[in-house]
């Protein structure tokens, strides 16, 4: 069955109002940059202080490589949120799910502006943050797959990359809120030794108001007609997961590696390894806050370059946005980090602005191919794990991974020879899987999504396309 015919079909996504659809976008854009608000504080505050308040009996290097191990530390348990959401959401619905990971969240952020440090609490400090580092690593990987679900579930099937991009401008948003709100507490609030002092948990200790927020936003759409639609006819899958690794491990793992290229690249500036290493007295000594403001400057371009990803995947195709989007990537690794040596600000945003666009490029279509992959019965538990997976193959720990490759090498040349291979790998990931823009997202087309995702299956019930 070709594509138009898909797409004129009159499925349970497509018979929402305008207003709703308004409605849903913007509360799967807010409720996003509060998640990733609160997840990017974290890690930008490892590169910045942790490894002195809560690291540094260890000695200076190892503390900063503790650090950004503790980074990575959430995304282990990344896995443990998306089984949970992903099979409760398929049971129960997409949006109890975002509502109480928002909350989780939110109150491990929180608490983590309250903690003491080591010189106060000795070992406990450290055990207290990692625990509350794994709380929010739970809680990431429910959230994602829910916000995704109910944006592109809710949409039009013409406009699926454009909404689907709505939940992924959260990332960008929350990265720039985080960074901006460091920078003002870095430069103007707290300057100086009063930052390592008090003035790193404001942004922490904020995370409860805009959480509220979230909370009432998200309370205010209607779940995802596709998951109402299987509700109403009592068709839940029993064991989702279980179905899904049985029938579909290739494809999730696919999935996986698809999301780890951009992963890995976006967690040089997300995890906080570019402001360490811009700012280490040993090493470039760049001013903290103008690095912080460079920072928050790119996010906002990456921010762009979601938004423009969403209306390329609905007008060209998802897979054709990504191999744009990693061919741009691919061309910057190198360049981003030559610039940034040159210790000049200036030179360093320009950097950070052309890596951007890749950045955004590789992320924007995620929502809408990821959810026209995986059958509606199990599809919050393939997006779930798979985006939790492929968060641990290439985010988890490249912070640490370059720290390691740059102590060991003494040149950044090793980092971007690292992030090049993640990124050729995610590229030959994306030519295994076919373009399925249009397919029917409902129940009653659930035979037609089991097949034909992969280009190893004989056929595709969407597209010709391999």
């Amino acid at each position: 069955m070709s594509a138009l015919s898909h797409q004129q079909r009159n499925s349970a996504p497509q018979r929402n109002s305008g207003r709703e659809n308004r409605r849903v976008a913007f509360a799967t854009i807010v409720g996003t940059t509060v998640e990733w608000y609160d997840f990017f504080i974290y890690a930008n505050a490892a590169g910045l202080v942790f490894a002195k308040l809560f690291f540094e009996p260890a000695g200076n290097d190892i503390a900063l490589l503790v650090s950004f191990a503790s980074v990575g530390l959430s995304f282990l348990f990344r896995p443990l949120g998306a089984f949970l959401a992903g099979h409760f959401g398929d049971r129960l619905g997409r949006r109890a799910m975002l509502v109480l990971t928002m909350i989780l969240m939110g109150a491990a952020t929180t608490l983590i502006g309250v903690l003491p440090t080591y010189e106060t609490a000795g070992l406990t400090a450290p055990v207290l943050l990692l625990l509350l580092r794994i709380l929010q690593g739970i809680s990431a990987g429910g959230e994602w797959g829910g916000a995704v679900l109910m944006a592109v579930e809710h949409a039009p099937s013409s406009k699926r990359g454009l909404f689907g991009s709505f939940p992924q401008l959260g990332v960008p948003l929350g990265m720039l809120l985080a960074a901006g709100v460091l920078a003002l507490m870095s430069g103007v609030v707290s300057p100086g030794a009063a930052f390592v002092e008090w003035g790193w948990r404001v942004p922490f200790l904020l995370s409860f108001v805009l959480i509220i927020v979230g909370f009432i936003v998200r309370r205010s759409v209607d779940e995802s007609p596709v998951f109402a639609e299987i509700a109403t006819r009592r068709q839940q899958t029993r064991v989702p997961i279980v179905e899904l690794f049985k029938k579909h491990w290739l494809l999730v793992l696919l999935a996986a590696l698809v999301f780890a290229g951009n992963n890995a690249a976006g967690y040089m500036t997300t995890g906080g390894y570019i402001l360490s290493y811009a700012t280490a007295p040993k090493g470039l000594a760049m001013d903290r806050t103008q690095v912080l403001l460079a920072v928050t400057a790119a996010a906002a371009l990456w921010f762009v370059f979601t938004l423009i990803a969403g209306f390329l995947a609905d007008s060209i195709g998802r897979k054709k946005t990504y191999l744009i989007g990693y061919g741009c990537l691919m061309v910057t690794f190198f360049p981003l980090f030559w610039l940034i040596n040159s210790g000049n600000i200036w030179a360093m945003f320009l950097g950070l602005a052309l890596f951007s666009v890749g950045l955004g490029l590789t992320y924007g279509p995620q929502a809408a191919l990821y959810s026209e992959l995986f059958p509606a019965s199990i599809r919050f538990s393939g997006v779930a794990i798979s985006y939790a997976l492929g968060a641990i193959i290439g985010g988890a720990f490249a912070p640490a991974i370059a720290t390691a490759l740059v102590q060991a090498t003494g040149t950044t040349m090793s980092v971007s020879a690292y992030l090049l291979v993640v990124a050729l790998i995610s590229t030959g990931a994306v030519l295994m899987i076919r373009e399925r823009k249009g397919i029917d997202l409902g129940i009653d087309n659930q035979a037609e999504q089991e097949v034909g995702a992969t280009v190893f299956d004989r056929r595709s019930p969407v597209t010709n396309e391999v």
